[in-house]
């Protein structure tokens, strides 16, 4: 894998140790091993149509493919986060039940909590993401000048890092940390979910880490393929039907 002066896969991977002590949901991204990063190139993806949004809005939509595809960059292993789907499976589930906050208590009182308490906003996570978007591109302008797609690749390495170690604070008294590991949380969920939700397009996620699918039912074959790409197509919900 190639190195651009920072590893930024390094980063996705490292970053949840911090931000997980904001949160209940606790996400690591699992690295392909040896065997697995030596296979060629994944096939090209299909080119990214230009995105229609449910939630987010031009400035957002700016923000989040500008995040993804610096988390997630396009490489010999991987296809980039925009051709991935990552923003759209994030503006999906922002637009959705998740986003909306259906399954939280939302009656208060709100104290910030420990992480083993969960989230204790009164926002929902939609109205998280929106005010953490801001908050950053407010940063940005502070610091940079510009917003967050708009400055080099090295100053969105230095926000994701103050970010996901609380060294940035927000004006506005938004916990950075909590809204840190939302957004890290939906970015690695759009990695390796079902490609049904709009990420992991051609179920590329799947295929760097060799996870066969929905039907795992896989464990004959552990030993015979340990160590080894496994052979088979990953299958996704859509496929079954």
């Amino acid at each position: 894998m190639k190195r651009e002066g920072f590893d930024r896969r390094d980063f996705l991977k490292s970053a949840v140790v911090s931000g997980a002590a904001a949160a209940s949901v606790t996400t690591t991204i699992a690295a392909p091993d040896a065997a697995q990063a030596q296979q060629p190139a994944q096939t090209a993806p299909t080119p990214t149509e230009p995105a229609g949004y449910a939630f987010l809005n031009l400035d957002e939509a700016a923000f989040v493919e500008a995040l993804v595809d610096h988390m997630v960059p396009a490489d010999e292993i991987s296809p980039k986060g925009t051709d991935l789907g990552v923003n759209i499976y994030i503006d999906r589930a922002l637009a959705g039940g998740w986003g909306k906050g259906d399954r939280l208590y939302m009656q208060g009182p709100w104290k910030l909590g420990t992480p083993a308490q969960g989230y204790q906003l009164p926002l929902t996570p939609a109205q998280l993401y929106r005010a953490g978007i801001a908050a950053t591109n407010a940063h940005c302008r502070k610091a940079y000048g510009n917003t967050f797609d708009r400055i080099t690749a090295d100053q969105r390495q230095e926000v994701l890092t103050g970010l996901s170690t609380g060294k940035i604070t927000f004006d506005d008294g938004l916990p950075v940390r909590v809204f840190w590991t939302t957004l890290y949380q939906t970015v690695v969920e759009g990695m390796y979910s079902d490609p049904i939700y709009g990420g992991n397009r051609n179920k590329a996620g799947w295929a760097i880490i060799g996870f066969p699918g929905v039907i795992a039912v896989h464990r004959d074959h552990v030993a015979q393929y340990r160590g080894k790409p496994f052979p088979t197509k990953p299958v996704g919900i859509a496929d079954m039907s």
